[in-house]
């Protein structure tokens, strides 16, 4: 197998690739060529795969240090090398802000920022001493540039991740890459949580200008594209993928000058 790289099996590590967003992305590296490990709590029902190849798993929780040193460690031992790391494991539920204790706030930034940062560190170790380096991609989230009641210290965590793609990127440089992706509204297998029923997921797909919501193939796409020598000149930037963005809601509230597709 050969990637978009020119290069036979490329090894690639997925943070929770084994669903949602996650699966989507490393789906998107197998259908490449490359080798794709991918970690989790728990092992999901079934592995990513695609054509007869399929991911492999190792468990850990990327909170835990221990867990992540021991991830880290499995991946060299068995491939020899990492080159590329997608950052995507991060989440949360709807909370407002005065309603959550301290303590949640704590988890939510352990999960989104402490835990990526954590893994980009272990692996930036091996990249280094790799004739080759490798590429280190955070997903992000539109949410880190737009107000987002309900999840404020997931957007701000998220926001914080832009800004470590930007100093990682120059401390790490020439060998390591560092760039993030950020997805916009992603239609998954929980959308339901955060946007309804069906008629709800519909009616929020309408307000994005391409007039749908993005699937997790579209952000693996953009993590594969980010991660090959097409951008081999392409560090310390955002990649937004959100379909155009959302309609901003003063054009529907507006009783005049208004434009229908």
């Amino acid at each position: 197998m050969v990637d978009v790289n020119g290069k036979a099996n490329r090894v690639v590590l997925v943070t929770g690739g084994g669903k949602g967003v996650g699966r989507g992305i490393s789906e998107s590296f197998l259908r490449s060529g490359a080798e794709v490990v991918i970690c989790g709590r728990t092992e999901p029902e079934s592995l990513p795969e695609v054509s007869g190849r399929s991911a492999t798993f190792i468990p850990a929780d990327v909170r835990d240090l221990d867990a992540v040193e021991r991830l880290f460690s499995n991946v060299r031992e068995r491939h020899g090398r990492l080159d590329v790391l997608v950052n995507n494991v991060g989440g949360t539920p709807f909370a407002m802000a005065a309603d959550a204790s301290t303590r949640y706030h704590e988890s939510i930034l352990a999960l989104n920022l402490t835990a990526p940062l954590c893994a980009a560190l272990k692996a930036n170790a091996i990249m280094q001493s790799q004739p080759n380096g490798g590429v280190i991609v955070f997903i992000g989230s539109i949410s880190a540039v737009t107000a987002r009641p309900g999840s404020a210290t997931y957007a701000a965590a998220k926001a914080a991740i832009l800004s470590l793609t930007k100093s990682l990127a120059v401390e790490w440089a020439p060998k390591v890459r560092v760039v993030s992706v950020s997805p916009g509204l992603i239609q998954t297998e929980q959308s339901h949580l955060h946007y309804g029923d069906s008629d709800g997921i519909e009616a929020v797909a309408r307000t994005i200008p391409l007039g749908r919501m993005g699937m997790p193939q579209d952000i693996g796409d953009a993590c594969v594209f980010m991660a090959s020598e097409q951008a081999a000149y392409v560090s310390g930037v955002d990649l937004l993928v959100h379909g155009g963005g959302e309609r901003p809601a003063f054009l529907e509230a507006a009783n005049v000058n208004q434009q229908r597709a």
